[in-house]
């Protein structure tokens, strides 16, 4: 029997199908080798008569084929007529009415051969044994580049994924498992858990929902509301790409630990960047939001702020019908206080927050006593917290993953193993290159047995064949790191063999805020840096925190150079995958007086790069 996928009938209909091969042991069986050729018409064509079969002349094949005839189309036979409960004998020597009639049974299904087709995905069908091609005319849509490619097996990422999203709207949601970057970890069921509650309370309560409507309507009025059903988090963006990113992870958590609603500023360009993470209701604040002329002027210095709020009158907070948390660099001793247990017990009374941070605070939300049972539960592994964060939050835009995907598959795909380095240079002044970088970067990287060393005395150190490749991704605001790293090791070759190839896909010469399309190289890099096997990163760069994290890697560190010098050592290995918070409050809440915040709890410690900053580590640690 010849069975068809449900697509056939469309596919015969609309013209998609033009031809298929059937396989050989069907010829044996018909004593003949048959291809079936259709157009447009075929369907009228069969309908009507129209067509026959004629062979070819050529002796040196037996091919049959359709053709359409002009006059006097044959009576084809009733296939009811035939008896369809064996396949009747066909030999060459049937005429072509005999065969014709065979044939038409086959194409309506009332004819009983054993032929199984499947499907090709996205491009065809496979016919027998031998698998040859149907081959499909691409529709417009079967044509597009936005239709996935493939879809992964776990593309829902063990479960920390949504699924129900579609996905030609945003290809990098199910398609990053294609690039070899699962997650490094199981996501806790907890966690799972928590984030289908919060999506269903984001549908519930997000933008232009009944209750969202109700609450910005009070919130216009100015009246006293007090806490509601749904309450709400909206993130304002504050400095670069990277710091974006790593405080809207921040911004997620504390709205997930307090059942809050995260609403994201839209004029933060991260539409263009980011697909939405929630499925059916949006996560941007709309335009019409009654505070958005507000947000630009929020400050530590605003009257409401919670520091300035505590330091003025601290009973209005909680009839207050909104509050702005200032978690820049800059806040004050007051401001500070959001991380302490009871000035949160206050903080939850206020329906609306509005905060504002260049900071990864995480880590000090972990040092908040009401918290800690629930991030527990929500991951086990604590340096995991921002890796499953942002492979659920920040999937590139189909923009952006063109860029990622392009690169990758011309850069990276076909080495034996992936290194990355991302280099961001602090030193003062206007020079784009400095020498001693290079240096440490080298020290390095050979060092630790990333790259290999090369033997400037010798031309040709292997015989032609198979040797391992290494491509070395490197992300720079200047190109002239890549160029001389590049020349290197294409002047010389290298003592073990190894082929190393050395790539940057952009160099921008200076960071521009605000420019989008910087800004989309900017995220892609990131992206790429990620997708590397083994990481190298400058100290103090979110940029690098970004790509460590969703990455799952541990990355070794680059030493901040003192006067122009290369350190020594160069660089070391960071104790874990967690960004760093590097402006904690260290303030003992209970007890009201300072204190170090890196030695109250095993999981949070200070950071490698940042003596005073803090991290989040696995207890083993």
């Amino acid at each position: 029997m010849v069975r068809f996928n449900n697509q056939f009938p469309r596919m015969l209909k609309q013209g998609e199908l033009e031809s298929f091969h059937l396989g050989s042991g069907l010829q044996e069986r018909f004593h003949f080798k048959l291809m079936v050729r259709f157009n447009i018409q075929f369907p009228r064509m069969l309908i009507q008569g129209e067509v026959s079969l004629q062979a070819d002349e050529d002796n040196s094949t037996d091919m049959k084929r359709f053709n359409r005839v002009s006059t006097d189309p044959p009576k084809v036979k009733d296939p009811g007529d035939d008896d369809v409960s064996r396949a009747p004998e066909i030999k060459c020597g049937l005429n072509t009415l005999q065969l014709m009639g065979v044939l038409v049974a086959c194409l309506m299904g009332l004819f009983s051969v054993s032929v199984i087709l499947r499907d090709l995905p996205a491009y065809g069908l496979w016919v027998g044994a031998e698998a040859r091609v149907l081959q499909v005319k691409p529709t417009k849509e079967e044509d597009d580049s936005s239709q996935p490619v493939e879809v992964p097996k776990d593309k829902l990422l063990g479960g920390l994924l949504a699924a129900g999203f579609d996905e030609r709207s945003c290809l990098s949601r199910y398609q990053s498992v294609l690039y070899g970057k699962a997650l490094i970890r199981e996501p806790s069921s907890y966690l799972i858990s928590r984030l289908r509650r919060y999506e269903a309370l984001h549908k519930r309560c997000g933008p232009f929902t009944g209750s969202y409507n109700k609450t910005v309507e009070l919130l216009k009025s100015g009246q006293q509301i007090g806490p509601s059903d749904c309450n709400y988090l909206v993130w304002l963006s504050c400095s670069g790409l990277g710091n974006k990113i790593l405080t809207l992870a921040s911004a997620f958590l504390y709205a997930l630990l307090t059942n809050r609603v995260l609403l994201v500023d839209r004029g933060a360009d991260m539409t263009n960047l980011l697909c939405e993470p929630f499925p059916e209701v949006s996560w941007l604040i709309p335009i019409d939001f009654p505070l958005t002329s507000q947000f630009g002027g929020f400050n530590r210095k605003s009257v409401h702020s919670y520091g300035n709020m505590l330091k003025n009158n601290s009973s209005q907070i909680s009839v207050s019908p909104f509050l702005y948390l200032h978690l820049v660099h800059d806040y004050t001793n007051l401001d500070k206080l959001f991380f302490c247990d009871q000035d949160q017990t206050s903080i939850q009374q206020v329906p609306w927050l509005i905060m504002k941070s260049n900071n990864y605070f995480i880590p000090s939300l972990f040092l908040i006593p009401s918290f800690e049972e629930e991030l527990r539960n929500l991951f086990p592994e604590m340096e995991t917290v921002f890796h499953f964060l942002g492979r659920y939050l920040f999937h590139p835009t189909n923009q952006a993953w063109g860029l990622i995907t392009r690169y990758y598959q011309a850069y990276l795909a076909k080495a034996d193993e992936k290194i990355g380095i991302q280099i961001r240079v602090f030193e003062k002044g206007n020079a784009p290159y400095h020498q001693h970088i290079l240096d440490q970067i080298l020290a390095c990287t050979l060092k630790e047995n990333l790259l290999p060393e090369i033997n400037p005395k010798k031309h040709i150190i292997t015989p032609p064949g198979k040797n391992n490749s290494k491509a070395v991704l490197l992300t720079s605001l200047n190109s002239e790191y890549s160029d001389k790293l590049r020349d290197m090791y294409w002047e010389h070759p290298t003592v073990t063999g190894e082929i190393i190839g050395v790539s940057q896909p952009s160099h921008e010469g200076y960071q521009k805020f605000g420019n989008h399309m910087q800004n989309v190289k900017a995220w892609s890099e990131m992206y790429l840096l990620s997708l590397t096997d083994k990481l190298v990163t400058s100290s103090l760069s979110t940029f690098g925190y970004v790509a460590q994290g969703l990455g799952g890697l541990k990355p070794w560190i680059l030493v901040k150079p003192v006067n122009e010098t290369a350190p020594d050592p160069p660089c070391q290995r960071a104790i874990s995958m967690e960004p760093c918070f590097h402006a904690p409050p260290f303030y003992d809440c209970k007890n009201k007086r300072g204190t170090d915040t890196g030695l109250l709890v095993p999981h949070v410690r200070h950071c490698e790069d940042v003596s005073l900053g803090l991290k989040l580590v696995d207890r083993e640690n």
